[in-house]
Parts: structure tokens; C-alpha cells; sequence
């Protein structure tokens, strides 16, 4: 037969046309030049995925943006975020001579091309949690160093766990000019599982789109065969090509490259293509291919099917059977008949896994165990022995056995070089096998749930823990070893207080096991919820007798630690000398970590309980030890409590802006969300913006309400009940205060100042429940004798203030100024300030010292920015006769705005309603529209630009 197509017409790869994508291409390219972006592209195998993001990296490239691609693999060796690693090992000519983050220094162990470009490697943490987070940081600062860039990972389908997770992390915290694409098969991720684990949300400021693709339409092949055939492409050719490929562009593009080979007669072709009785597609063109191989061609070919990964041409070589020559000779053959393809790394592979699949089933049973069995041969004369690859080679033989062992030793592995995704896949496999002995089950269950405890996606995690719960095969004390893991995960990660009952359950099943069944123990005592408080101390003492004679010096440290935090809830003196005690050195790195936990804890209950300067040193010290023991989140929740110091103590300026940037470094720490929503609710507050404090304290309350601890829903409440007062909503301030103080008093919690008291008080007297107020007041006093917490006793003066301000004001007073000194002795001017408020308008009988007080109050207050309050003492002053009002039209303005106009041009600027400035300011809502009419035109503004049109206030005169 005379050939008469060309093959060079239509060949492997990128040169085909690009057809029918041009709108998927565009919502790509729109995404990816507006970064930070995510982008997720989806579609079965063969749809077009890769070629849509390598059209799109071409004109990228074009425009002189940056692209680094990595790949996911079906079947590798344990390299810890392997996809990701090999992308960035070719951006070296990318990174700047100077600048780069140190954080970026711990990369250059994975790249050694580029350690000498990057920061020294910092120390490596211990804790498998604080590497994998110093990691994720890293590759953060690489990427922001590096500038405008796109980063791609292909086939996420196949991704480890490990690499996902840094892959969602990634991806909810961008560097601000990165752009992420990722593509996968949705049939191919397990079931009801998202591509990046969890349910991906784009953050704030951040672009992207998902692009399904379909199969291209009739049109779009006619087009595609056109381009390929030229005149060949008949109408009756390209519709039979449509239908055998049902628009899935691989198995049209394998077609047409068959033809080509073939170099069959235009008018028969579309003939002999409808005739065709093997199965439409791939499998079809596949086959055809093979065929026409010759012996050493086939052999190759084989090899690399039964090899399944990316493989050298010696191993392929050898598998084969093949001496060098004869093996580079074939290799080349598979090549030009486009049944191979090279990588970019000197590897060759299929050009598809559908094509290896195919090739793979030709093999008859008998040549494939022999290949099998030569694949285990050459793989383990390797340095190192790619143990992965081994192991799934003695699977296929059906050892099974022998693949247990292997597999093991694999995770193991894997586990070792810190790629947990490897491990954690071969440990599901292990387990999914039948009749598993009971050791190994316990070895494979524990080794998963370590990794499941420490990775950073809590429903992915607690949903692996209980699937192997359920497993009814597993040993009573490894069944509870898990428990206690995902009791740990559900209440340390979801403040879920469920995890209290698994709690409980795990520790008759850990009889055997004492320092585990304790640390069930510990954390069993934190528990404040549902009256557990009650039963602290005997989980205390219990911990404590469980492991009196046990050599485990860890579990002694954490059990110290744990009883060092209770005795500060509790208010007790005692715990500043032991914690002098506690070690600051040690080799065992859990010992260090328990010493920064107790300094910790104990820090941030010293706030509660109004040791201020205490707390803050306490917390410093426990962020550096964090820092030194690899502990990332202890180190950010010690950060997260300075903040709150930095609030506490006056320090407002940029403090909203220090702390969102500190949630969005650490955007899976639920308590950097509910400490920003409290303070957030507190500046919203002071400053007039009402309805802004009520959504930011509900949502705390509603954090609040899943914690084992008290106190944040106790604050939250607070802010609400004061919100509400300063609304005249009595009734609603106190339908909330109600049932906060039942809680405050069944956890017994009267030594942390949480500012619920004084307005639970101010709420019930103004809705005349006088015999309420009293008795919080005096259950508070009971709670607080003998207790070292100065802000408590702050919070009761102030409470016994208000009860006593009605009918005995010279005794008030003495209530108030006492709490005044008390918080000026602690260190915190706005509660001092709302303390001499208290005291002027009870001594408004002798306006000559009330004034003083209330103009002190006035002065901190419009220091700090809090507008609404200060507003309301002037407001007070004025209702005294102790000011007198301004005379209208006494003083002109001009262009410039006037006092009162600056006051409601900066609460324009926080975002304020005209309803919250009339309350904040004691004005009338018309007045209110009158102000901000001049303020837009003096300013020559809009509402939403006021904050950017603002004058300074000196320039403002």
C-alpha cells in the first residue's frame, strides 16, 4: 500500500492544534495574571488537561512570567513533597542574590543544587508536626522570593498526603505573587474526597477559578484532523474519528497518529477505521502500535510497563533483558513510534497511563512474573533500594507475605524521610488486606494514626482514625491508643468536646499501657465544660498515682505540666515558685516541649487573673523556648497572647492589622480567629461600631461554646451584654448575661476576670432583678477568698460599685476608685478609665471632684481612639452643668472640618453606620446625616474612600 499520509503531519505531544479550549485557556490566563490565584482544572484521563496548562505556560513564558511544573506520580519512592520539591529545582536562575526569607534555608537539604543560594538550613524539629509547618514556611519564602510566579502540579489524583496538605496550606495562605494550578480526575480521588483534602476556600484577596473540561465537540476534531491530514481529513474520516473517540482528544490524536504510521489510503480510511472490531480509543491505537515493534522494541516496552514510573534506559535496559546496545537501540524504536516519551529528568515513560495499562495487559501471565520478579532483581542492587517500587513488585507476584514485610519496611522508610503521604498510603494498604496479624495491624494502625494526629487536615485525619476504630480485628490496648489520638485531634484542633467521652472510654482499654492511659488523664482535667471542673483535681491525682512509678520522665514533665496550669485556673499562689522549678534545658525534646506548654498555659491564665507584667514575661519565654524546641503552634499562641497584652495595655495602633496578619501566617489555629473576634469586638466597641462588636463577639461566642475552657465564651458574652446595654436593650443584655453566669459558676471559674461580672450586674439592675445582681456579687466575693487575681477583685469592686451607686454614692465611689487603682497597678488604662468614669458620676453631687475623674476618663479614652466612650463622658460632663455646651455659629471652619466633623469622619473611616455614630455620639440621626454631608464635601470623598481622604489631625488644624 502506498503511503500517502505523512506521519511528520501528525505526531505525539504538544504539536497537535489546539482546538476547542480557547475559553478554558482564557479563564486560566485571566486567573493566573491576577495573583494570588488558585486555579483547579479537572477532567478524566485523556481529556486535555496537560496540554491546556502547557498552551497556557507557553504564552506565560512568552510574556516573561515564571513557571515551574511539577508532577505527581502513581507510583514513587518516599521523597518528602516530592511534586512540589521538583518544581522548585528549576528555579535557581529565579532566586535573587540577597533577601531571601531565612525561613526559605530550610528547603536546601531537598535542593542541594540550590543550597548554596539559599539561607542555612535551620536546626531540624523533632516533632514530625513543627518540621512539616518550618517546611511549609519554607516553601512560602522561596516562592514569594523568587516574584511573579506560576506554579503547576499535575495529576493530583496521585498526590500523597503530605504534599496535599502543603498544598492546602499553600493555598489558603498565597504568596502575593504566586499563582497555583492544579489539575486531577475527579473519579480517581477517593471517595468523597476534595482534590486538596478539605474543602478549599478562596481566602480574602485571592483570584481563581475551577475549569471542567468536557470532550471537544465534532467540530473541534474535524478541526483537529484537519490541521493533522490537510486534504486527507475527509468529512467521512473526521466523523469516524469523533466517534470512536467520543470527543476525548488523546484517543483521537492516538488515531490520527495511527493512520499516519500506517500511511493507509485516504478513502479507506475512515472505512477501515468504522470496520475496526476491537473497542473504540486508546486501547485500539495502543495495540496497533505494539505490533508493529520489533522483539527488542516490545521488550522495552514491556519493561516499562511493568516498571509503571518514570524509568532510566539501563534499568529499563535491564529489566528488558537486554544488553546496553541492544537496550538503546530498542528504547529508540519505542520512541519513534511515539509508545514511549522522554522526561525532562533523562527517564522515559508512557506517553499515557491509559497506554500503560494497555501495554500491560498484552504481556502474557508467565512473561510478567518474569519481569516482575527481574524488576525486584535490579531494583535491589539500587543505593538506596527504592523500597516503594519493591514492595509493589512483590505484590503483583502475589507473596503476600513477603509484601507485608516489604511494604512495612517501605513505610517505614518513607516515614523516616519525612514523606508521610508515602508511608500513609502503603500503611492503608496493609490494612485493607485480610486475616492481618495482630501484630502487624497494631504496628501498621499506630504508625497511621501518628501521622493522622499530626497533619494539619483535622477532618481528613479524624475521619482515617475512625475508620480504623472500626477495624473489629485491632488489640484492646492499640484500640486505645487510636481512641486517645482522635480524642486529642477532636479537642485540641476542633474544640470538640466529644472528644472528652473518648477520653474517658480509651483509658480502660491503655490498663497496660500507664503513661498513656495518664495522658488521658491531663488532658481529662482541663475540662471545664458540663461541670468537669468539679472532677479536675481527682483526674489530677489520679494521673499522678497512674505513673509514681513509671521511668517515663515525659509523661512526669507533661503531668507537671498540666498540674501547674490547674493551680493557676485555681488562682493559687503556689505556682510562681514552682514554675521557677521547671527545666529550661534538656536532651529529651518532650521535656522541653512540656516546660513551654506549662509556661504557656500558665501565662495566659496569669491575664485572666490580672498578673500583666508576669504573663508577659512568662509568654516571651515560652515563644523563645518554642522556637528552639520546633514547636510552631505553642509559639504562635504565645504570640497570639502578647497581642492581647498589646491590647490590654493601650498599645492600639496597627494592633487590627498585627493581628490579621498573624492569622493569615497561621490560618488553621482556631484561636488566632477567636482572640482577633474578641478584641476586634472590643475596638468595634470602644469606637461606636456597634453592630461590628455584636458580629465579632457572636462569633466568638460561638467558638466559645465548643471549647473545654470557659473563658472565651465568658468574654464574648460580656462584650455582647455590654453591647446591648450600651443600646438600651436591657432585657437582651441580660437574656444573654443569665446563662453565662450559670456557666461562670458551675465551672467555678471566679478567679479569671472575664468582664462578665460587672456587666452581668449593670444588665440585672437595669432590668430590676436587684436580688440577682447581689448575689453574683457575693457567690463572686465567696469564689475569690483567698485567690491571687488582682483583675478579678478589679471587676468585683466594680460590680459592688454599681449595686451600691443608687442608694449609698459615697460608697460607691470608694468601690470605684479602688478598682481604678487596681487596673492602673495592672497596667490596663481602658478599664482604669471606665473605673473613673464609674467614680465621677457617682460623686456627680460634688461636681468639683466628679469633674476630675470624668476629664481623666475622657482624656484616656480619646487617647486610645475610643470614640463612643469618650463621647459618652463628655456627654455626661455636659448632663452635670460641668462644661457648657458650644455656642452655635461661634466659630467658623471654612474648608476645614471641625471637631465634631473630624469625630464623625473617623468613625466614617472605621466603617461605622450613621446609626452607630448618633449612639456613639449622643446625636440625632438628621444631625448625623448633616455632619457626614459635610465631611464628603469637604473632603471631596466618597463614604467608602473617607479613611484615604482623612487629613492627619495636625493638618487638619
Amino acid at each position: 500500500m502506498a503511503r500517502v499520509l505523512d506521519r511528520s503531519a501528525a505526531s505525539s505531544g504538544g504539536s497537535f492544534t489546539f482546538v476547542g479550549r480557547r475559553r478554558e485557556l482564557g479563564l486560566l490566563l485571566a486567573a493566573v495574571r491576577h495573583p494570588p490565584a488558585v486555579v483547579l482544572v479537572e477532567g478524566e484521563a485523556g481529556i486535555g488537561k496537560s496540554r491546556l496548562v502547557r498552551e497556557a505556560a507557553e504564552t506565560l513564558v512568552g510574556e516573561n512570567r515564571r513557571v515551574l511544573v511539577g508532577y505527581c506520580q502513581p507510583l514513587r519512592e518516599p521523597f518528602p513533597y516530592g511534586p512540589v520539591v521538583d518544581a522548585l529545582r528549576k528555579a535557581g536562575g529565579w532566586l535573587p542574590t540577597s533577601g531571601i526569607p531565612p525561613t526559605a534555608g530550610a528547603l536546601a537539604p531537598l535542593l542541594p543544587d540550590l543550597a548554596e543560594r539559599l539561607p542555612p538550613p535551620p536546626p531540624r524539629p523533632e516533632d514530625p508536626h513543627a518540621e512539616r509547618h518550618q517546611l511549609v514556611q519554607a516553601v512560602h519564602s522561596f516562592l514569594g522570593a523568587i516574584g511573579p510566579a506560576v506554579l503547576v502540579v499535575e495529576d493530583l489524583h496521585w498526590v500523597d498526603e503530605a504534599t496535599r496538605e502543603l498544598l492546602l496550606l499553600l493555598a489558603r495562605d498565597l504568596p502575593e505573587q504566586l499563582s497555583l494550578v492544579l489539575t486531577y480526575r475527579a473519579e480517581d480521588l477517593p471517595p468523597k474526597t476534595p482534590v486538596l483534602g478539605s474543602a478549599y476556600r478562596r481566602p480574602p484577596g485571592a483570584s481563581g477559578t475551577a475549569i471542567r473540561l468536557a470532550p471537544l465537540a465534532e467540530q473541534d476534531v474535524q478541526e483537529l484532523a484537519a490541521a493533522a491530514l490537510g486534504p486527507y481529513a475527509t468529512p467521512e474520516l473526521a466523523a469516524v474519528l469523533y466517534h470512536r473517540s467520543e470527543g476525548l482528544p488523546l484517543v483521537a490524536e492516538e488515531d490520527l497518529i495511527t493512520l499516519c504510521e500506517h500511511g493507509r489510503q485516504p478513502a479507506s480510511a475512515a472505512a477501515e477505521l468504522e470496520r475496526a472490531e476491537v473497542p473504540r480509543g486508546l486501547h485500539e491505537a495502543v495495540t496497533e502500535r505494539l505490533e508493529a515493534l520489533s522483539p527488542g522494541g516490545a521488550a522495552i516496552v514491556e519493561a516499562a510497563a511493568v516498571l509503571a514510573v518514570p524509568a532510566a534506559e539501563s534499568l529499563l535496559a535491564d529489566v528488558a533483558g537486554l544488553d546496553p546496545e541492544q537496550g538503546a537501540q530498542a528504547l529508540t524504536e519505542a520512541l519513534r513510534f511515539s509508545v514511549l516519551r522522554e522526561t525532562g529528568s533523562g527517564q522515559y515513560v508512557f506517553r499515557h497511563v491509559l497506554a500503560q495499562q494497555v501495554a500491560y495487559g498484552h504481556i502474557p501471565g508467565p512473561r510478567r512474573v518474569r519481569l516482575h520478579r527481574q524488576a525486584i532483581k535490579e531494583l535491589e542492587s539500587r543505593s538506596p533500594a527504592p523500597l516503594v517500587q519493591i514492595a509493589h513488585h512483590t505484590l503483583a507476584l502475589g507473596d503476600r507475605e513477603a509484601w507485608f514485610r516489604r511494604a512495612e519496611a517501605a513505610a517505614d522508610q518513607a516515614i523516616t524521610l519525612g514523606d508521610t503521604g508515602t508511608g500513609a498510603a502503603l500503611l492503608h494498604q496493609i490494612l485493607e488486606q485480610p486475616r492481618l496479624g495482630d501484630d502487624l495491624r497494631s504496628r501498621a494502625a499506630l504508625a497511621l494514626a501518628r501521622i493522622a494526629v499530626n497533619g494539619a487536615d483535622y477532618t481528613a485525619n479524624a475521619t482515617l482514625l475512625r475508620r480504623i476504630l472500626a477495624d473489629p480485628q485491632l488489640p484492646e490496648a492499640t484500640r486505645g491508643e487510636i481512641r486517645l489520638a482522635l480524642a486529642l485531634l477532636m479537642v485540641n484542633q476542633a474544640g470538640d468536646r466529644a472528644g472528652y467521652r473518648e477520653l474517658e472510654r480509651c483509658i480502660e482499654d491503655l490498663a497496660t499501657r500507664p503513661a498513656r492511659a495518664a495522658r488521658a488523664m491531663i488532658a481529662l482535667a482541663m475540662n471545664e465544660r458540663d461541670g468537669a471542673s468539679d472532677q479536675a483535681w481527682a483526674w489530677m491525682n489520679r494521673a499522678e498515682d497512674t505513673i509514681r512509678d513509671s521511668p517515663d520522665e515525659a509523661i512526669r514533665a507533661s503531668v507537671r505540666a498540666t498540674r501547674l496550669s490547674l493551680l493557676a485556673r485555681d488562682g493559687d499562689p503556689a505556682v510562681w515558685q514552682l514554675l521557677e522549678e521547671l527545666p529550661r534545658r534538656a536532651e529529651d525534646t518532650e521535656i522541653l516541649r512540656q516546660t513551654t506548654r506549662a509556661l504557656y498555659n500558665v501565662g495566659e491564665i496569669a491575664i485572666e487573673l490580672g498578673h500583666d507584667r508576669s504573663a508577659a514575661a512568662l509568654l516571651a519565654e515560652s515563644r523563645q523556648l518554642a522556637q528552639r524546641a520546633g514547636i510552631p503552634h505553642l509559639e504562635c499562641y504565645s504570640r497570639i497572647a502578647l497581642l492581647r497584652l498589646d491590647g490590654l495595655a493601650g498599645r492600639w495602633s496597627d494592633l487590627e492589622e498585627r493581628f490579621a496578619a498573624l492569622g493569615s501566617e497561621y490560618p488553621d489555629v482556631a484561636m488566632a480567629g477567636v482572640e482577633q473576634a474578641l478584641l476586634f469586638g472590643l475596638l468595634a466597641a470602644a469606637r461606636g461600631q456597634r453592630a461590628r462588636a455584636l458580629e465579632q463577639f457572636t462569633a466568638a461566642a460561638e467558638y466559645g461554646e465548643r471549647e473545654s475552657q470557659v473563658t472565651g465564651a465568658l468574654r464574648a458574652a460580656a462584650g455582647l451584654v455590654a453591647v446591648r446595654l450600651a443600646q438600651s436593650a436591657p432585657e437582651d443584655a441580660w437574656a444573654i448575661a443569665g446563662p453565662a453566669t450559670a456557666v461562670l459558676r458551675r465551672a467555678g471559674a471566679w478567679a479569671r476576670a472575664t468582664g462578665l461580672v460587672p456587666v452581668a450586674v449593670e444588665a440585672a439592675l437595669s432590668c430590676g432583678h436587684r436580688r440577682a445582681a447581689e448575689q453574683l456579687a457575693d457567690d463572686a466575693e465567696r469564689g475569690l477568698s483567698g485567690r491571687d487575681a488582682p483583675g478579678a477583685v478589679a471587676e468585683l469592686r466594680l460590680a459592688r460599685g454599681l449595686l451600691l451607686d443608687d442608694g449609698e454614692p459615697a460608697l460607691a465611689a470608694e468601690h470605684f476608685a479602688h478598682a481604678q487603682r487596681s487596673w492602673q497597678e495592672i497596667g490596663r488604662p481602658y478599664e482604669a478609665a471606665r473605673a473613673a468614669e464609674c467614680h465621677g458620676r457617682a460623686l456627680r453631687s460634688h461636681p468639683e471632684v466628679a469633674v476630675g475623674h470624668l476629664t481623666e476618663a475622657v482624656d484616656t479614652f480619646t487617647r486610645l481612639g475610643a470614640t463612643a466612650d469618650a463621647a459618652r463622658c463628655r456627654h455626661l460632663l455636659l448632663d452635670l452643668g460641668l462644661v457648657r455646651p458650644p455656642v452655635r455659629g461661634r466659630r467658623g471652619y471654612g474648608d476645614r472640618l471641625s471637631p465634631r466633623e473630624r469625630q464623625v469622619a473617623e468613625l466614617l473611616a472605621r466603617g461605622a453606620t450613621n446609626q452607630d455614630i448618633a449612639e456613639a455620639l449622643f446625636l440625632s440621626p438628621r444631625t448625623v446625616e448633616q455632619h457626614v454631608a459635610h465631611v464628603l464635601k469637604k473632603l471631596d470623598t466618597t463614604r467608602k474612600a473617607v479613611g484615604t481622604a482623612l487629613p492627619e489631625k495636625d493638618e487638619a488644624g
